[in-house]
């Protein structure tokens, strides 16, 4: 359960008045450091003898703690002018008013807010006094208003998706190897260029998977390519020859058993040609598009047609270009056993996350508090490693959600699909936010969730929505 709290500049109170004939349009609001009471008084609603006098007198009190306010008093004449006389009538010690005569009186007074008062009454208590100053009547006292300046709050379940459970937890690294070979050669040289660092990429990529103890590789796949200059036949058998020469070097270097790697080729590397051309800012960008993308001509006549129309394009991308283009894909597809214990999976998420399952991570952050910033780094960690999953952006929202972080919320709902639990997360982001139509509509698209109509109920309960 979160908290969520609407602040405002203002806060009115929750005022349940109870009548007083003198007293009318009774307003109790705050603001952050003061409580201002307002109200009119009629002194033609109380009629007293000449010798007698009234006394209104506003208390504020939570039971233990209390505040009076300045007092009002209705006078009949004879007293009404012995207080002119006594005191001159000091508004700073009270108002006097003649009984049955005059204008209603704006009554308004601020004092200090202090927190006792958040759950308060404002009660009026009336004494009537005689000629000296003697109670003639016992005080009566009646609740004007019940005060509670207690925040607004809006308190939504936040509800996460548990992820299905992978059966078989699949994995694949994969990279590109850039090997160099002598002119029309398909044999490694280990010495010849670059080959030793791109070999040891391989080499490095390989052994990270094959070494570690909780991973069985399943397969490894190269796929070799060469770059569309000279004869296409040519070009296929170098591209077949140097992808086999790759898969001996490898073959030599680790016992893996038969079958485990496959190979393929592809004679001319078009679609990598097509790529490059289309982000590029050249000279007849969209007439050599054209050109190469044509598939109703033969490779050869295609790249004889782009030499020959544009030559000083093709100069630059057969020595620019081209040579990216020769290259062998490489990837390792490999099993990685489950983890059990929460204790088990944070280890593994500190070190190697790409190692755990959504629902590995879920469990993990169920053992955490939702609060925490360990819980949210869990989630991050989830939709960092999973980013097209409805899931784990789903969850990293709400999550967002519960740390006030709408933009970030905003965000990861964009790509969490049209669940009713993403609707109704929807709907707790704009009551968040204040936007109580869109989040009503957001809440009653979440059918399914039971949550949903609480929230909504909620939202009513606390004025927030008709």
């Amino acid at each position: 359960m979160k908290k969520f709290l609407f602040s405002i500049a203002l806060a009115s109170c929750a005022v349940s008045a109870m009548a007083s004939d003198p007293v009318a349009d009774l307003n109790v609001e705050r603001s952050e450091s003061n409580l201002i009471v307002s109200m009119t008084v009629d002194p033609q609603s109380v009629e007293s003898k000449s010798n007698r006098e009234e006394w209104l007198r506003p208390l504020i009190t939570n039971g233990v703690d209390s505040l009076w306010l300045r007092p009002v008093v209705i006078a009949g004449r004879t007293r009404y002018y012995q207080h002119l006389r006594r005191d001159g009538n000091d508004p700073a010690a009270y108002y006097m008013m003649r009984s049955g005569k005059g204008e209603p009186y704006a009554y308004s007074e601020v004092v200090p807010y202090a927190d006792w008062m958040e759950m308060s009454t404002l009660v009026m208590k009336r004494d009537v006094d005689g000629c000296c100053g003697d109670a003639l009547e016992p005080t009566k006292s009646s609740d004007l208003a019940v005060l509670d300046f207690r925040p607004r709050i809006f308190e939504p379940v936040l509800v996460y998706v548990k992820p299905e459970a992978e059966a078989v937890k699949t994995r694949e690294v994969h990279g590109s190897a850039y090997i160099d070979f002598r002119v029309n050669r398909t044999d490694i040289d280990p010495s010849y260029r670059r080959n030793p660092e791109e070999l040891a990429a391989i080499r490095a990529t390989i052994d990270a998977v094959r070494n570690d103890a909780d991973v069985t590789i399943t397969s490894l796949s190269v796929k070799g390519f060469a770059s569309p200059e000279g004869p296409y036949k040519n070009n296929e058998r170098l591209a077949k020859g140097r992808t086999e020469a790759l898969v001996d070097y490898v073959r030599d270097l680790y016992s893996f058993p038969a079958g485990l790697m496959s190979t393929s080729w592809e004679a001319e590397d078009w679609a990598g040609l097509i790529k490059y051309v289309a982000s590029s800012d050249l000279a007849d960008r969209e007439a050599i598009m054209d050109v190469i993308t044509d598939d109703s001509l033969q490779p050869d006549a295609r790249e004889w047609r782009l030499k020959s129309r544009y030559p000083e394009q093709y100069a630059f991308l057969l020595k620019e270009v081209y040579p990216g283009l020769r290259h062998s894909d490489y990837a390792v597809n490999y099993n990685v056993r489950n983890y059990v214990s929460v204790e088990e999976i944070a280890a593994v998420m500190a070190t190697a996350p790409q190692k755990l399952s959504l629902e590995e991570l879920f469990r993990y952050a169920q053992s955490l508090d939702e609060g925490s910033p360990e819980f949210q780094e869990v989630m991050e960690v989830a939709v960092r490693m999973y980013p097209q999953s409805d899931v784990a952006n789903l969850n990293a929202a709400v999550t967002a959600i519960g740390h006030g972080e709408f933009d970030m919320a905003r965000a990861y709902l964009a790509k969490a699909g049209d669940s009713p639990e993403a609707s109704y997360a929807r709907g707790i982001l704009e009551a968040k936010a204040g936007d109580y139509p869109a989040a009503v509509a957001h809440l009653q698209a979440a059918r399914g969730v039971a949550e949903a109509q609480a929230a909504i109920e909620r939202l009513r309960e606390l004025g927030f929505i008709d």
